[in-house]
């Protein structure tokens, strides 16, 4: 007998007798994807990984199942049991052939023959032994897959777990890293989702009571094109509860907008100010009166400081978090709020204040990752010489424009900054073009301030 045989007469009937399928709130994912497999070349990927079953209740995740064909022994897929359940960050694991089951608690590092599947009740609770009145709202509230269209990737997944679960757990401050093009955006859809209508709100949250109102959730960017991205992002939510904060609209009606649930905002619009206001001032003479400007009222300071309930700071590393940045100013007046640090940066000498602000992150999702799982493509550095990479004025050059220290001598760090020579940018740019394939995409990253962007 086969696996596919096996799975059908003697798998599929153990797990519906364990009440997987049946039971409420229980569901079994067939052939879940979990890797594309990496991006090898000429349309070639390597092996992508996908386990034979994935055991869901409660939209919770709890369980994985290796299928092996009635002629193997139970414990033949073991290692791809362990990889995968490793993969998804899921505790409990088994392999079967139909016959026996072998069943490893990734947690506890106990495994061995079991006689049956466990009820998904029962597995739930093995997961989770402490009750959490938090998890369990949010576990209530599915993804939003818009009818199977927006199936998330398993590393999401786990992000947005690990912040609920932060949140279930009263941290305030939240960090997750993940490299650029992983989907972070996604990823804050789904938790404002599950916040949303979880009702989750800071004032209930704080008092473990009832939710007795929805949350007031801050989308925070430092440039226009992501706070709009959000903004497009999240239009399944319902019109009244999205709310695009612009300084034009501020300025035609007078006030900073507060009827909604969705704010999205760039960290300049709060930083603006609705202008100055004046006040009487008497002389020192005494003989007459001035008026004196006030410092301006900046537009984020128009709301209270705990109107927002959840804040997710976008690129936090550019400057929000950092001690030194005008901006940290605005995270720190609206510091009753939980707040949510996304970041494609790791942790380096530069961005330290980011991860003192936020904590250590809940999650990591590197680049390497994301190439290794085939999310993202690999790439090749390539060190483009020339034979003026260094240079020294001598008489018999030419200055076109402005000034040149004789005796100097420029080096990498001064071209285009201090020092500009066409000819060199050209042969560069000739020597890229020979090395790419002109006829495929190519990303190109700019340098500045020491860091790419």
């Amino acid at each position: 007998m086969n696996e596919a045989e096996t799975r059908a007469e003697h798998i599929d009937p153990a797990l519906a007798k364990a009440g997987w399928g049946v039971v409420e709130g229980s569901r079994i994912r067939r052939e879940y994807p979990i890797t594309l497999g990496r991006l090898e070349g000429f349309g070639r990927r390597g092996r992508a990984l996908t386990a034979d079953y994935v055991l869901i209740y409660r939209n919770t995740k709890l369980a994985v199942v290796e299928a092996k064909a009635w002629e193997e022994a139970p414990s033949e897929g073991l290692a791809q049991a362990k990889n995968y359940a490793g993969k998804l960050a899921i505790r409990f694991t088994y392999s079967t052939n139909g016959q026996g089951i072998y069943a490893v608690d990734m947690q506890e590092g106990t495994e061995g023959e079991v006689d049956n599947f466990p009820t998904p009740e029962e597995l739930w609770n093995r997961t989770f032994a402490e009750s959490n009145e938090w998890r369990d709202r949010f576990a209530e509230v599915p993804f939003e897959d818009r009818g199977g269209y927006f199936q998330g990737r398993y590393y999401q997944d786990i992000a947005i777990e690990r912040v609920l679960s932060a949140l279930a757990d009263g941290n305030d401050r939240v960090l997750l890293t993940l490299a650029t093009g992983t989907g972070k955006t996604f990823i804050a859809f789904q938790l404002a989702w599950k916040l949303f209508h979880s009702r989750w709100n800071l004032t209930d949250w704080k008092a473990k009571r009832e939710p007795t109102r929805r949350p007031r959730i801050l989308f925070l960017a430092d440039r226009n094109i992501l706070a709009n991205q959000a903004y497009n992002a999240f239009s399944v939510f319902p019109d009244d509860a999205l709310v695009r904060i612009d300084p034009a609209d501020i300025r035609k009606k007078g006030k900073v907008p507060k009827n909604g649930s969705l704010f999205f905002t760039i960290f300049q619009t709060f930083m603006a100010s609705g202008g100055t206001k004046s006040a009487s001032m008497l002389t020192g003479s005494g003989q007459g009166i001035s008026m004196a400007a006030e410092p301006p009222k900046f537009y984020f300071g128009e709301y209270p400081p705990n109107f927002f309930d959840f804040i997710i700071i976008d690129e936090c590393h550019r400057g929000g978090a950092n001690d030194e940045s005008s901006w940290r100013g605005i995270l720190e007046y609206f510091s009753p709020a939980v707040q949510l640090g996304l970041t494609a940066t790791p942790k380096r000498k530069n961005n330290i204040d980011t991860y003192e602000y936020f904590g250590e992150p809940v999650f990591i999702y590197s680049l390497k990752d994301g190439i290794n799982d085939g999310f993202l493509t690999p790439f090749k550095v390539k060190q483009i010489s020339t034979t003026l990479d260094e240079y020294v004025y001598t008489a018999d050059d030419t200055v076109v424009e402005g000034d040149i220290e004789t005796g100097k001598r420029y080096e990498e760090k001064d071209f285009n900054k201090i020092i500009e020579i066409k000819e060199r940018e050209r042969k560069r740019v000739e020597i890229f073009m020979s090395q790419i394939d002109q006829r495929e995409k190519t990303l190109v990253l700019k340098q500045a301030n020491a860091c790419s962007s």
